[in-house]
């Protein structure tokens, strides 16, 4: 009796360990992947899949086959040991019982399951889909009575709701990979900006008015002409009597075939003839919006209007494309460098630069919620329009005005508070000085 008592414990060990293995196995799995594996026609995956989906079913048939094992384990070993040691061996049976079942039955398993999750979870997944299907009705009973005490004590099981939203929760699962060498810089910059879209809006990615290139629809035609050609832009607004009226949007293509209809007399061109209608856009437009909305309409530019139908700027769909995979640049753009790292470690940066591609490019932080541009930030920061030689110190960054050009912040120095001490007299303030 005594052999087959032992034999038991042995057995109850060995089902120990695999509770306990499954247990970390299936908390520790990636979802993601499992519902890929699912999807590719692993079917042990699918049965992950459905384990992790009815989880407090899981969890309560491995809590519960655990503690059975265990206890049974641990009952049979002190008859073992009282046998064979009289009333001593009870002791005895506590201190080899606690020590055989936290290394063998815990530790072990577990540290074996989670070096592997992903594996381990596909190796138990079909004897644990049998053990829920068959400690089911005994969960059942055991949740009900735990439901019963729970009412009792004015708490609701379920009533917990996540701190973060499922965007949330993938951006911070994207930037852990990160950090821990799992995806590059870049590629996480791209999912990043791909989850920003449903927050973003149009005024966030447009190009402001003062910087737009356009050409009145009233000069001469070589004029007109000569000033589209000009253009690094293959889409032009037109306007009349002032530049905020935007009558059509001249298309580089469109152009051509005029002027080879014209055969080459571009005085018979009539710009505005050619000009598609514009397509006004709100500004407070969300760009995911927008983006649907550029591809519904096969087109890829629109005119940016405020509460007030005034023209704010112009978005395209390159924008908001590199708003997920960063700057594009072709054989016709112009390189206009507007962030400079120095070799002392401060940047030097044009007002213009919009927070988020400073963010992307140097991999900060600064908030982007009440101003577009690195220099709307400082302006709202200070409550004023700062004058050349002011410093200001926000955010962890010393922000230090080097150019102003009328009521525009044209050139900025940025240097991380952390990184002051590098420059000869100067001292971390938190106002400005002058």
């Amino acid at each position: 009796m005594i052999w087959l008592a032992l034999a038991i414990v042995i057995v109850c060990l060995l089902l120990s360990a695999f509770f306990s293995g499954s247990e970390t196995a299936l908390t520790g799995t990636s979802r993601a992947s499992m519902v890929r594996l699912a999807k590719q026609g692993n079917r042990r995956a699918a049965t992950v899949v459905d384990l992790i989906a009815m989880r407090e079913r899981t969890i309560g048939a491995l809590l519960i086959g655990n503690n059975i094992a265990n206890i049974g384990a641990s009952a049979l070993a002190t008859g073992i040991f009282a046998a064979w040691f009289g009333a001593v061996g009870v002791l005895y049976a506590t201190v080899v019982m606690t020590v055989v079942v936290v290394v063998f039955a815990e530790v072990l398993p577990k540290t074996l399951a989670i070096s592997v999750p992903d594996r381990a979870a596909l190796l138990v997944a079909r004897p644990m889909k049998v053990v829920v299907v068959a400690m089911a009705p005994l969960v059942t009973l055991v949740a009900l009575i735990v439901r019963g005490l729970s009412r009792l004590f004015g708490l609701r099981i379920g009533a917990h709701q996540p701190l973060l939203s499922p965007m949330e929760r993938l951006r911070g699962a994207v930037d852990l990979i990160h950090d821990e060498g799992g995806v590059e810089k870049a590629d996480r910059d791209m999912l990043g900006g791909l989850l920003d879209l449903r927050e973003l809006q149009v005024s966030d990615v447009m190009v402001h008015r003062t910087e737009m290139v356009t050409v009145n629809a009233d000069l001469p035609p070589e004029e007109a002409v000569r000033e589209v050609l000009a253009s690094e832009y293959t889409r032009v607004p037109l306007w009349r009597d002032k530049p905020e009226n935007i009558v059509g949007v001249l298309h580089a293509k469109d152009l051509l075939r005029a002027i080879r209809a014209a055969e080459g007399d571009m005085s018979r061109i009539d710009v505005g003839a050619i000009a598609l209608p514009p397509w006004f856009v709100p500004e407070m437009r969300p760009v995911s919006e927008q983006l649907k909305a550029f591809r519904r309409r096969k087109t890829h530019f629109a005119l940016v209007v405020d509460e007030y139908g005034e023209v704010e700027g112009i978005v395209t769909l390159e924008d908001i494309l590199e708003e997920i995979v960063g700057d594009i640049a072709d054989e016709h753009d112009i390189v206009v460098p507007g962030v400079r790292p120095q070799p002392d470690g401060s940047v030097v940066v044009d007002g213009a630069v919009p927070i988020r591609d400073l963010n992307r490019a140097m991999d900060w932080h600064l908030p982007d919620e009440e101003a577009t541009t690195i220099a709307g930030l400082v302006i709202h920061e200070a409550r004023s329009i700062p004058e050349r030689g002011q410093s200001f110190t926000f955010y962890g960054f010393r922000f230090h005005v080097l150019r102003r050009e009328r009521n525009r912040i044209t050139m900025l120095r940025i240097t991380p508070v952390a990184d002051e001490s590098n420059f000869a007299g100067s001292k971390p303030r938190t106002g400005f000085a002058s």
